[in-house]
């Protein structure tokens, strides 16, 4: 009798391989994962002073994980036989994974309990919800927090632009080429570098040239980081001219790859050129827009050299970012504890908002196919 077919519910294991064969697989995985939880948590417990026992360092850990790998490896082979040997071409992913990942993670969740600060010699302690309260009751950081929503709503004028810049690039200009290169040119420039470039030598209110510039056409005193939405436009305004080429470069492949007999009939139809974009250009280019966008935001959520490098979060605040305010607080306060605090809840956030656009954007296109 051939053996059964695999299913999406339960993993295929032929039936050649014995009971006793997969049942010492399956206690050789247990007992690995015991030790390895065991001596973590033994070394955890320690290092808070919890126990009075435990390892001068975190290497007998480590040696565990690395124990638990190779029996995960041997488990699969003795459960699954054949089909566990090429599992195990996955295995170094998966333990690259659960090593760059999934501990780092988890770590970082520890720590952010604790009281932890690099200037203190008390070391690291346990402080409950410290951390929390005091996030909860920081009113710079719910102020870092809503300027992440103004930048986040200039992403969709970074994308008007880009799209503009896009169907020109796309249209049958002279120097085409030389336009997609020149366009394209910023993004291939640090924001740091943008930052020290644009913001610090060009925008200079005294000696810059656009601060002459704006002498010349009547503003006096033209300073654009003291005033906090002129700060607000001139931080957007220097990382848009980074990203905008990030969008326009993903909207224009997106219109070159638009079927070109679809758009000729319409225009043999006598379709307007504001007709063709309206009832067929913007509808289909929907699920490229969305992806763009969604990318852009996620990219916007981690927006803070230009902004340490210009303002440092100010005036007063106003500039400031949660990567930013984040960043200061592990360079300026040494507060590991509280600032990881910031990084997970941040975290929690981004993925509850991602979530929810990538669950909008599937309805979205789902409704324009």
């Amino acid at each position: 009798m051939p053996p059964a077919p695999p299913t999406s519910d339960s993993p295929y294991i032929p039936s050649s391989i014995s009971p006793s064969r997969r049942t010492a697989g399956r206690v050789l995985v247990a007992l690995a994962s015991l030790v390895l939880v065991g001596m973590a948590l033994v070394q955890i417990l320690h290092e808070n002073g919890a126990l009075g026992f435990g390892f001068a360092n975190w290497r007998p850990v480590l040696y565990a994980f690395l124990g638990w790998s190779i029996a995960l490896g041997i488990a699969q082979v003795l459960i699954r036989g054949e089909a566990g040997e090429r599992a195990l071409f996955i295995l170094p992913a998966v333990l690259f994974t659960v090593a760059m990942v999934i501990f780092p993670t988890l770590f970082g969740f520890y720590i952010a309990f604790s009281d932890w600060n690099l200037s203190s010699f008390s070391g690291q302690h346990f402080n409950g919800v410290d951390n929390l309260v005091t996030l909860f009751h920081d009113r710079y950081f719910w102020n870092a927090l809503l300027n992440m929503v103004y930048y986040v709503l200039a992403v969709f004028v970074e994308y008007a632009i880009a799209f503009g810049l896009a169907l020109l690039l796309n249209a049958e200009i002279k120097a085409r080429k030389f336009f997609r290169v020149a366009f394209l040119m910023p993004f291939m420039l640090s924001p740091v570098a943008v930052s020290w470039m644009v913001g610090k030598s060009m925008m200079e209110y005294r000696y810059g040239p656009v601060g002459r510039l704006m002498r010349v056409l009547g503003w006096h005193s033209p300073s654009f980081f003291t005033d906090p939405w002129i700060a607000r436009i001139s931080i957007e305004a220097m990382d848009a001219w980074v990203s905008i080429p990030f969008l326009m470069i993903l909207l224009l492949a997106g219109l070159q790859a638009l079927p070109r007999e679809v758009m000729e009939a319409s225009r043999i139809d006598g379709a307007t050129g504001w007709q063709q974009f309206r009832e067929m250009t913007f509808p289909l280019m929907m699920p490229v827009s969305i992806t763009a966008v969604i990318l852009r935001i996620i990219f916007k959520l981690k927006l803070a050299d230009i902004v340490i490098n210009t303002t440092s979060g100010g005036p007063g605040g106003a500039t400031d970012t949660v990567s930013s305010f984040i960043y200061r607080e592990y360079r300026d306060r040494s507060n590991v504890g509280y600032g990881t605090m910031l990084a997970m809840f941040y975290l929690v956030l981004i993925i509850v908002f991602v979530t929810m656009l990538l669950n909008f954007a599937n309805k979205r296109v789902r409704r324009v196919n």
